[in-house]
């Protein structure tokens, strides 16, 4: 059997940065970052399908990455499925969705797992390509054991692929690959400029956080990596934890929901507070944009915390209204008063923080939340940068039981054990 792709005009189809790197295979690992809307992940797929086709003799197998399995549906599966849909093959490929496996016309197979059992991952054998989407997910750790994972010897030009968009340059790919010269690597940088199938609607949307807030333009348009200033939350630890273990079960388990849509993401948190030991312990977040009222709703059920109080952003009354109307009936509007974000900051700021190591956009909220300095002055100010802010948003609204600002009623809010 032979498949034909058959490009006639490829500037129809890729990115030029894609095109010209597309059987370029002499790096061994290949970076793809950049702000948002700037088409690297549609690229990397692009030619990674290309690649994985042409070998009849030995097929290739490729391992696509996210650090929690249970975002790889949404997020590069799905593109994978889209790329090979619009080139005409997926009727022909093989695709085992309860495992989320496909194989290709010639053999080459695609598998999506999740990092957060890597004890799964070192069980997969023949692995000629691994690709590591929101890379800055992932530690330092992870990427090393991959490498030793690409080790098959009948495949040439053995990969990895790392894409992302910046966080600060505390992040461990900063510190790895920018920081010091690796070798057998190439960095390919990449703006919503570069992609030249963007829309003007889009492009000029992008384009008006220019003014209204070049921060947020820097780091999620053009791509750049966050400067470090003060932190607000400078010291959190990471572990693996379980609300059903004896250290947790019986601690008070608090909701927060912090709306979003384009540039923004939804944000949903479950913590328990230890008040004897000053202690949050951040157990799941769900957090993702473009989400309509009843999307947020059914992943609330998903998760099956549906019958628990949440509290929510109170200047989305109507929001709040229409989640309610999908069966979420104990989710309430936070207590909004003056200062109120400042009060809640430094609430939060008497806890020590254990964040769970799945809560991957909360540990990117943590290591870039800042402290806004002044311009004439260059001093601290006591305003919070608006960015990096969504799940602790959700956290400052979740904690407000305790936190004065809402009434603590034990026999109303049974998740409350006071």
């Amino acid at each position: 059997m032979t498949i034909n792709i058959n490009i006639k005009h490829p500037q129809n189809v890729f990115n030029r940065q894609v095109y010209y790197e597309l059987e370029d295979y002499s790096n061994f690992t290949e970076i793809w970052y950049g702000g948002a809307a700037s088409g690297k992940s549609h690229g990397v797929v692009q030619k990674v399908v290309v690649k994985a086709l042409q070998d009849w003799k030995y097929p290739r197998k490729v391992l696509f990455l996210r650090k929690v399995g249970a975002t790889v549906k949404e997020s590069i599966y799905e593109d994978v499925l889209i790329r090979l849909s619009e080139w005409g093959i997926l009727p022909y490929c093989r695709v085992n969705k309860s495992n989320y496996e496909i194989t290709l016309p010639n053999g080459s197979v695609f598998l999506f797992k999740g990092m957060d059992n890597p004890e799964k991952i070192k069980s997969i054998k023949g692995l000629s390509d691994v690709v590591m989407e929101e890379a800055t997910e992932f530690n330092q750790e992870d990427y090393e054991q991959l490498t030793l994972r690409v080790r098959e010897k009948k495949h040439p030009d053995k990969q990895i692929y790392l894409m992302f968009n910046p966080v600060s340059k505390a992040n461990w790919v900063y510190q790895y690959f920018f920081l010091h010269d690796q070798s057998n690597t190439i960095i390919h940088q990449s703006t919503y400029q570069d992609n030249h199938f963007l829309d003007e609607n889009t492009k000029q949307q992008i384009e008006k956080f220019k003014l209204t807030n070049p921060a947020w333009y820097r780091i999620y348009a053009l791509g750049e990596f966050a400067t470090l200033d003060k932190l607000i939350f400078p010291n959190y630890k990471t572990s693996r934890l379980d609300k059903n273990s004896d250290r947790l079960r019986n601690l008070p388990s608090m909701f927060g929901l912090d709306f979003g849509y384009s540039n923004d993401p939804s944000a949903f948190i479950h913590i328990k507070v230890d008040e004897r030991n000053k202690t949050i312990y951040f157990l799941e977040e769900y957090t993702k944009k473009g989400l309509l009222n009843n999307q947020i709703a059914q992943a609330i059920k998903d998760m099956g915390y549906e019958k628990e109080v949440i509290t929510a952003d109170a200047a989305e009354q109507k929001s709040i209204a229409e989640i309610r109307r999908e069966g979420i009936d104990r989710i309430r509007p936070a207590k909004k008063g003056k200062d109120s974000v400042i009060q809640g900051i430094q609430f939060l700021q008497q806890y020590q923080f254990d964040v769970d190591d799945r809560c991957t956009t909360l540990i990117e909220e943590l290591d870039n939340y800042t402290w806004q300095k002044d311009k004439k002055s260059n001093e601290y100010t006591n305003q919070p940068t608006d960015l990096f802010n969504h799940v602790l948003d959700a956290t400052r609204y979740a904690v407000e039981e305790i936190n004065g600002r809402g009434k603590v009623q034990v026999k109303t809010y049974r998740n409350l054990l006071f």
